[in-house]
């Protein structure tokens, strides 16, 4: 049984994350990785197994080290058959604040100074009303949370869900407009031409040309063109 999800979000409080530091410019790309997705939905809240123990976190609110394991939580839902496309802007638009401190280093090293120097950054968020598409590929029913959190400031998101119709699997030539993870989709097809959205831990691409490849094709609840999503897609990572 394959089923695919349309889900929307639509974002109740500013969205701010680093996609990029510009001096001292701290933007947000409107762009969600697919790979935030998984933790915000609630995908990654599994066993973490170790060589000494086993252990269950929550990586929703709560992170104990401040290292990376995408491999290790990520594979679990290739053994399940769910796959998360990353998020792509329906309409947004973005705010920039500009955030002031001072040098505090008396406070730190017990210096004397006479001196107060302020400095100052800017944060470029993505505004509340603000709403991202993405796909779910499973292979069962799934229940997905109605409110989500995203982002540094774990900012409040409302989830719409639609199950698409129509699913046909076929074969040929074929471009998907939206954002896709380039680890994910150029194992199983041939991409012949992209563009790409800078952005850690992996960066994305979009407008994506595939060449004899096998794609799921479906009616779009959101729009009137059917739509052609690669098929076979896993979480795959750098060796």
């Amino acid at each position: 049984m394959l089923i695919i999800y349309c889900c929307q979000l639509e974002l109740h409080d500013s969205l701010y994350y680093a996609t990029r530091e510009i001096g001292r410019l701290y933007e947000t790309e409107p762009v969600i990785h697919n790979y935030a997705l998984c933790y915000a939905l609630g995908l990654v809240d599994s066993k973490i197994y170790s060589t000494t123990v086993v252990e269950k976190h929550s990586y929703r609110y709560f992170c104990p080290e401040q290292v990376p394991k995408y491999e290790e939580h990520l594979t679990p839902l290739n053994e399940q058959g769910i796959y998360l496309t990353p998020s792509f802007a329906v309409n947004y638009t973005a705010t920039l604040n500009t955030w002031k401190y001072a040098n505090n280093n008396y406070h730190v090293e017990m210096e004397k100074t006479q001196k107060n120097i302020p400095s100052f950054g800017r944060a470029k968020e993505i505004a509340p009303e603000s709403r991202f598409e993405f796909f779910v590929i499973s292979q069962k029913q799934l229940k997905l949370p109605k409110w989500i959190r995203l982002g540094k400031w774990m900012s409040k998101c409302e989830l719409t869900i639609q199950e698409v119709s129509k699913i046909k699997l076929k074969t040929g030539d074929f471009t998907f407009p939206h954002l896709l993870n380039p680890l994910d989709v150029m194992f199983t097809h041939q991409v012949v031409s992209y563009d790409v959205v800078n952005m850690p831990p992996v960066s994305l691409i979009q407008n994506v040309s595939i060449c004899q490849g096998q794609y799921y094709e479906f009616d779009n609840p959101n729009k009137t063109e059917k739509l052609r999503l690669p098929a076979k897609m896993q979480y795959r990572f750098k060796a």
